[in-house]
């Protein structure tokens, strides 16, 4: 497959969107940027074209798909009801980086779902998507647009670097301002449960809601959590990675880096703050949470690209706004191998 790739730097370049919104509709795969990171997208209503989602990104296909829509009109074609919890996030939080679970309308294929009885549903707030939606004006079945079990894409070219001839587009739209996948919400309980913390912090669902509680797959080793992408390991990079935490994080780099350095291999430190170590390569993220969680993955994949054999990840973060989110993912890339000082 030859992948036609386009940049869309404003909206005097949304008509370059009208032939991959076509392409979409009848059953192509497309990525296109998000604010949280690249989705590689396909009609949700043709099973054939969900499935090659799958074999694109060598996904498990137990692992449900997040739907997106153009606007909260359409959310009554993919289910079959609409919660009243689901209702006031939609009010207060779309578009944005929140997916709701919400009973599935049968028109949804087991492809999407997984087989279960609900859905995922997305309105996301990037202009380009947006646009696409409503160009192609069928609900959109997708994950982030990356090889299963790599970093998530926050840039087109880390897209191109997994997903080059294995789709019919590639759109770029710059970075993405998020960097980390949508917090994912399961309005069908009581209370409504977090299955993926992301982009919209449980304060803020507490501040609409009332009382909102994690999956116990989160936080217990030995539940499985119930959201996509959160089953399998996830955003690894291909070095072995050790997230370090604590009082002395700094000082406890220095020790690993002297008795790691004696073996020969190349060092990558990811930084908040750009602290200075002995090592071969450096990363800062950036000091603030929100600064962090927009560069992880593209650290991650550039850690890659060095030829990094080991990455220590400073995390100095605590359990407020988007801070769970980075816990969550970057525990999932480090294969839950943390050092406390």
């Amino acid at each position: 497959m030859r992948t036609k790739r386009i940049k869309i730097g404003s909206e005097t370049e949304y008509y370059l969107l009208k032939e991959p919104a076509k392409c979409l509709a009848e059953g192509g795969l497309v990525v296109f940027p998000t604010e949280t990171v690249y989705g590689l997208g396909a009609n949700a209503l043709l099973e054939e074209s969900v499935k090659n989602i799958f074999k694109a990104k060598g996904r498990p296909s137990d692992n449900p798909l997040i739907v997106h829509v153009a606007s909260k009109n359409q959310v009554s074609e993919v289910v079959s009801a609409i919660p009243k919890v689901a209702e006031k996030v939609m009010e207060h939080l779309w578009p944005g980086p929140i997916t709701l679970i919400m009973p599935r309308a049968s028109r949804i294929s087991n492809a999407v779902t997984a087989g279960l009885d609900t859905v995922a549903v997305r309105f996301p707030s990037h202009p380009v998507a947006r646009r696409l939606l409503e160009e192609a004006g069928v609900p959109v079945a997708a994950p982030s647009a990356n090889t299963s079990g790599r970093p998530s894409p926050t840039k087109a070219a880390h897209v191109v670097e997994d997903l080059d001839g294995k789709v019919d587009y590639i759109l770029d739209g710059g970075n993405c301002s998020v960097g980390l996948e949508s917090t994912v919400l399961d309005t069908t309980v009581t209370p409504p449960q977090i299955l993926r913390p992301g982009g919209i912090s449980k304060q803020q669902l507490e501040e609409i809601l009332g009382q909102v509680v994690y999956d116990p797959g989160l936080t217990n080793q030995r539940a499985v959590p119930k959201s996509p992408g959160m089953k399998y390991k996830h955003y690894a990079p291909k070095a072995q990675m050790t997230i370090v935490e604590g009082k002395d994080i700094a000082g406890c780099i220095g020790r690993l880096l002297e008795k790691e350095l004696t073996q020969g291999k190349k060092i990558g430190v990811l930084t908040s703050g750009n602290h200075d170590y002995p090592a071969d390569f450096i990363i800062d993220a950036g000091e603030s949470a929100e600064e962090y969680a927009a560069n992880l993955f593209d650290a991650l994949r550039e850690f890659d690209a060095k030829g990094a054999d080991v990455i220590l990840a400073e995390l100095p973060f605590g359990e407020s706004g988007i801070e769970p989110a980075i816990r969550n993912r970057i525990y999932k890339a480090a294969g839950g191998n943390v050092i406390k000082c």
